[in-house]
């Protein structure tokens, strides 16, 4: 028998997390469902924006700000700083940990407005039903109401500049580089 909810939303990212948490505020029973694992096999919710785009870049960048300021931005104000030095290795350790705090915070508030999220990869099958699997290979049957597909994007490779870690990365590789590339 598959457990019945009102609203399963696929996919925790931004649309799909923020569209559970009302749902369940509406007084729904609602699940949320996302496939994302980290490298240690555990669940990691937000999606692409917090995990490898919008969150991450802009504490990237802003770490590069505060570096390209205090290299040349600070005299205006008669601060001189000396030799600058750049350590990309702490910039990405600073990154993962707000990553981790805005990651960590999504769970919250799914958990707090009582939310059932369901680790998994969901395909829908015939009359409302969703079948789950789970990392392990487990299957789980689901019923809703209704479902609300929020699964985001992958990037795409192009056939004639494909990826390639040394001289083409996708957005999920530019934030994991170790040092600032030669161009």
């Amino acid at each position: 028998m598959a457990d019945k909810y009102d609203v399963i939303v696929i996919g925790a990212g931004p649309g799909g997390y923020v569209a559970a948490i009302r749902a369940a505020q509406l007084g729904l029973k609602t699940a949320c469902i996302e496939k994302w694992v980290d490298d240690k096999g555990k669940l990691v919710l937000g999606g692409t924006c917090l995990n490898v785009g919008c969150i991450p870049a802009k504490a990237l960048l802003d770490s590069s700000y505060k570096y390209a300021e205090a290299q040349s931005g600070l005299k205006v104000h008669g601060i001189s700083a000396g030799e600058v030095a750049i350590d990309v290795p702490t910039m990405i350790a600073r990154k993962n940990k707000v990553v981790k705090q805005l990651t960590g915070g999504v769970a919250g508030l799914l958990k707090a407005n009582g939310v059932t999220v369901i680790e998994g990869q969901a395909r829908l099958t015939a009359g409302r039903k969703l079948l789950v699997t789970g990392q392990d290979g487990t299957e789980r049957s689901l019923e809703a109401d209704n479902v609300i597909i929020a699964t985001g994007s992958l990037a795409v490779e192009i056939p004639p500049a494909p990826l390639h870690s040394d001289i083409v990365v996708d957005s999920t590789g530019a934030m994991e580089l170790q040092q600032v590339p030669a161009r």
